[in-house]
This record gives structure tokens, C-alpha cells and sequence, in this order.
């Protein structure tokens, strides 16, 4: 059986990747649109340092991600906490770089000349309104250029609180798309791991259930045999011990949980009663109806042994006259048919056709296989004798 991967699912990192740039994109039209409808000073040079500024928050927040994602196999609730310090000194940072480049533009602005007298309004390159009030007529210019500093350094402040603010729940929007994301992809790997689970146990379960065919019909093989030899039937014993040898050779070649070939299947079925033949020269007739389109139809392995191995057992040693049994497919609106039938007895002493592990192990193994999409009916023919009836879905092996 193939290892099952039991690693927790990780966001491929092209689609983190392609997160952090939409996000700050995003960010950086939004932006570039509220300077449009506000203010559309220094427009083009704002946007060259906007892109700047934009290209620093990408760049962060792949280093912010680069520690997140050591904690993907923590709860929730951790790696929330961890974001949420992590993501401190993140914005602090780049409030800082936003300062820094758009300091030029600050203090342009902030030197522009202006009427004393007057008061004006402008904004910083945080969005923030400024207003620029008349200097008091009693101060002396001194006095007023201090009263100036002051205010921009209680500007500057203010000014890298707010964008420290902006960007540290910009941070934590992606923060929480990231553990959507990785969420989702765990919960994917989760399913994986469970299919494969599922398959794995669906896998051992035909593999036991197919292995219960091969002794089974090597008991009843070895006992024909075995009369075979004490009626001094030795030439009858060495040809069934050589068709033996090469039935078990083609079947045991094949994977116990894989499908085989209507036609393989088919023709291990002529090899069995090639075997049976040897035991009954007389009684034993067979007839098989293998359309060529269905060749190449795809079956379990062995499917149809316990139905013929029942004929053989409940017709054919039952009675003293010829039996036939017949192998026959066909196909019924998207479903393969398969059916296998006798003119013996109808109904045997024990009243029975094979109950125990033959048709038992036919339904376990087409119910394992194909659940409820496949079905097994058999009883008595409509002209007599016994008839078993598979119907499954057709798949054809290109």
C-alpha cells in the first residue's frame, strides 16, 4: 500500500504571493483615487512615491509572512495572537518609510509662502487637513518660528501615529486572508488524507476479499485431483495439474485490487473449466458470448469464478447427464451485463445455489468496488437450471 502523506496543507506560495501584491495594489489605487477626487497637487509625484511606499508594504509583509508561516500548524487562536504582535513593529516600520519619502513633499508644503494674515487649509501626504492659522500681531518672529516648530513636530508625530494605525490593520486584513487561506488548504489536505484512507481501507478490503477466492477454489481443485489420481486416472491428472499451473499463473499475475479485461477474465474462466472438463469429459459443455466491442471492458479480477465454480459444483456433479454452462456479456443502457448460467438442477438438496462464500463474496466484492451502482441477482432460470445475473457500470480501458 502506498505511504499516506500525513504533512498539514501549506498555501502554495505563488497564491501568498499574489496576496500581499493585491492587497497593497488594492491599497495603492484606493489611494491614488482619493487623491484624484481631494487634491491633485503634485499628482504625478506623489504617485512615482505612492508606488514606492507600496513596493516597501509588499516587501514587509513577504518578511512578516516568512515568520507567520513557521506557526501554520498552531491553532487559530496562537497564530491570531502572534499576528497581532507581529504586526506592531511591522507598521511602525513602515510608517517610518512612508515619513521618509514623502518628506521632501511635507516640508515644501510646509514652507510654502503663505499670507500671515490669512488663514489657509492644505493637506499632508497622509490625507490629514492642516490648517494654517494668522500669526498672533503681539508675537515676535522668533517667538513665531518656535510656535512653527513645535506645531510641525506635533504634526510629524500625529502624522506617524495615523499611518502607523492604517497600515497595522492593512497588515492584519492580509493576516486574516493568509489564515483563511491556510485554513482552506488544510482543510483540503484533511479531505486527502481521509480519501486516501478510504481508499487504502477500500483497497485491503478487495484484496482480502479476492484472496478468499483462490484457496477456496484450490480446495475443490486439489480434491478433483485427488480423485483423479486414486481412480488411476493419471493422465487426466497430469493434463488438470498442467491447466491448473497455468490458470494460476495468469491469475495471480494480476493486482488482487485492480480491474482486469472483460476478455483476461473471460478467458481464466475457459482455463477453469478446462479444468473441471478433465473431471467430467462427458457432462461438462460450456458456451461463451464475448461481443468484441466489450473486450476491453473493465472487471474485477475472478468475478465470475465463484458463479461458474457453483455450476459446476450444483449442475454439472450433480446430475449424470450433459450440462451446459454458459459465460455470456452484453450491454443494457451504459451498463455492462454479465451472466452465468446452467440447465442443471434448479435447485439443489441443500436449497442453495452456492450461498456460502461464493455469492457472498461476488456481493461484498461488486458492493466494495462500485457501492450501490452494481448488483448481483441469481436464482432459478427461466428455462430451468440456475442463473446469476451481474450488472455493473461499463468502463472500457482505452
Amino acid at each position: 500500500m502506498d505511504e499516506i502523506n500525513l504533512q498539514p496543507g501549506r498555501v502554495p506560495t505563488r497564491i501568498v504571493l499574489a496576496s500581499i501584491a493585491g492587497i497593497w495594489l488594492c491599497y495603492l489605487a484606493l489611494i491614488t483615487l482619493r487623491s484624484l477626487l481631494i487634491d491633485r497637487t503634485y499628482f504625478s509625484e506623489m504617485l512615482g512615491l505612492r508606488s514606492v511606499v507600496t513596493l516597501a508594504g509588499i516587501a514587509m509583509t513577504v518578511m512578516v509572512w516568512s515568520i507567520l508561516r513557521l506557526f501554520d500548524r498552531r491553532r487559530v487562536g496562537v497564530r491570531m495572537g502572534i499576528a497581532a504582535v507581529l504586526m506592531v513593529p511591522a507598521a511602525l516600520a513602515l510608517a517610518l518609510i512612508n515619513t521618509q519619502v514623502f518628506s521632501g513633499i511635507d516640508q515644501r508644503n510646509f514652507k510654502q509662502e503663505r499670507n500671515p494674515s490669512e488663514v489657509q487649509v492644505r493637506h499632508d501626504t497622509a490625507g490629514n487637513v492642516l490648517v494654517d492659522i494668522p500669526d498672533p500681531p503681539q508675537l515676535s518672529r522668533a517667538q513665531l518660528a518656535q510656535l512653527q516648530q513645535k506645531f510641525a513636530e506635533q504634526g510629524l508625530w500625529r502624522q506617524l501615529t495615523d499611518i502607523a494605525i492604517g497600515r497595522y490593520f492593512l497588515l492584519l486584513a492580509w493576516a486574516a486572508l493568509y489564515f483563511a487561506m491556510v485554513n482552506a488548504e488544510q482543510a483540503r489536505a484533511a479531505e486527502r488524507r481521509e480519501g486516501e484512507y478510504r481508499r487504502a481501507a477500500k483497497a485491503s478490503e478487495l484484496r482480502s476479499l479476492r484472496y478468499q477466492v483462490n484457496p477456496h477454489f484450490l480446495f475443490n481443485t486439489l480434491n478433483s485431483l485427488s480423485a483423479l489420481v486414486m481412480t488411476g486416472k493419471d493422465a487426466a491428472a497430469e493434463k488438470m495439474i498442467q491447466t491448473l499451473s497455468a490458470f494460476y499463473r495468469r491469475s495471480l499475475a494480476e493486482d488482487p485490487t485492480g480491474d482486469i479485461a472483460l476478455e483476461a477474465e473471460v478467458a481464466l474462466q475457459r482455463s477453469y473449466l478446462e479444468i473441471e472438463a478433465v473431471r467430467f469429459p462427458e457432462r461438462l459443455r460450456t458456451r461463451f458470448d464475448l461481443p468484441q466491442a466489450l473486450e476491453q471492458a473493465c472487471v474485477p479480477g475472478l468475478i465470475l469464478q465463484p458463479l461458474v465454480e457453483n455450476s459446476v459444483r450444483y449442475a454439472v456433479a450433480a446430475t449424470a447427464r450433459p450440462v451446459t454452462v454458459a459465460v455470456t456479456a452484453r450491454e443494457d443502457v451504459g451498463q455492462l451485463v454479465l451472466e452465468v448460467s446452467d440447465d442443471g438442477p434448479a435447485i439443489p438438496d441443500d436449497g442453495e445455489h452456492g450461498f456460502g462464500i461464493g455469492l457472498a463474496n461476488v456481493r461484498d466484492r461488486l458492493a466494495v468496488r462500485y457501492g450501490d451502482a452494481a448488483s448481483l441477482v441469481s436464482g432459478p432460470g427461466d428455462g430451468g437450471g440456475w442463473r446469476s445475473v451481474i450488472r455493473l457500470p461499463l468502463e472500457v480501458d482505452d
